[in-house]
């Protein structure tokens, strides 16, 4: 999930789903509720800390953090998505249409409606995906609201929560917060990120729990038309972005020419769909 994180487009809450994690870290999530809050104000502390599910949250929690340590330093995909994008982009393209293959196994399509809905994701993230670089406040309330957006992005499969950061504008003003350990940004935009993925975590579990096939045929969709910005061959577009560049327009085209980087792009998006596909049938033979 970490990864994911670092690679623009590419959302930490696909590879949860991908990982067959998804639906236990939003239980997680959903562990901290109001009777957690009342434990810790009646200073009931033992109870407080056996009520979280944090056997799950911290390992997951450090894997994450490990991982946007080495993939920000030690093997920097912000860098190579910059110098070697095809081979990045091909294998995270990869393992997301791994991923719409075997949640499409999981859903059933056999009337309109369901097609509907199934396009209605697809039609959601096409919107959001297309969706430009918009002008915004520099404020602490906007910085709030958008920690909200961005964490539920980031829990939602084929949606990027830096991405959203970019469509509104807020990308490099958070980030450069960030490095600048600004308190007055990074305040409310922790604030506003906490109280996202409290209230989404339970709204999306509600979902999934009483129309799941819907709620399934909806982010496949999403993942679908995640594809467009995940294609390996683009022409791509960067604009600053702190220290380093983020992505902020790409074209798709297809290769006339077969090089190497057309092939290891082709091997390693065949790497990443092999790999989800062998993890979704060791999960089900388990």
């Amino acid at each position: 999930m970490g990864a994911a994180d670092v690679v623009p487009g590419v959302s930490g809450g696909t590879m949860a789903y991908i990982l067959g994690i998804y639906e236990q870290l939003l239980a997680a999530i959903k562990s901290f509720d109001t009777a957690w809050l009342c434990m810790i104000l009646r200073l009931q502390f033992r109870s407080a800390l056996a009520r979280p599910h944090f056997g799950f949250i911290i390992p997951l929690g450090i894997g994450i953090a490990v991982a946007l340590f080495t993939f920000t330093r030690i093997i920097p995909i912000p860098r190579l998505l910059q110098t070697h994008p095809e081979s990045v982009y091909g294998l995270f393209f990869g393992l997301i249409l791994g991923s719409i293959f075997i949640l499409q196994r999981q859903t059933k399509l056999t009337s309109p409606r369901q097609f509907a809905w199934l396009m209605a994701g697809a039609a959601i993230g096409w919107t959001i995906m297309t969706a430009g670089v918009g002008a915004t406040p520099d404020t602490p309330m906007f910085a709030l609201i958008s920690g909200m957006l961005a964490i539920c992005a980031m829990i939602l499969p084929g949606i990027s929560g830096s991405f959203i950061l970019l469509i509104l504008g807020k990308y490099t003003y958070i980030f450069d917060a960030l490095g600048r350990l600004d308190l007055a940004i990074i305040i409310p935009f922790g604030i506003g990120a906490v109280i996202g993925l409290a209230s989404f975590a339970r709204v999306l579990s509600l979902v999934l729990a009483r129309w799941r096939n819907t709620t399934l045929l909806v982010i496949n969709g999403v993942l679908a038309a995640s594809l467009w910005i995940i294609w390996p061959f683009q022409m791509r577009e960067y604009a600053p972005a702190g220290s380093g560049a983020k992505l902020v327009h790409s074209t798709p085209f297809l290769p006339t020419d077969i090089d190497v980087t057309v092939l290891s792009s082709c091997a390693l998006a065949l790497s990443g769909l092999a790999a989800v596909l062998l993890i979704h049938f060791m999960a089900e033979r388990r």
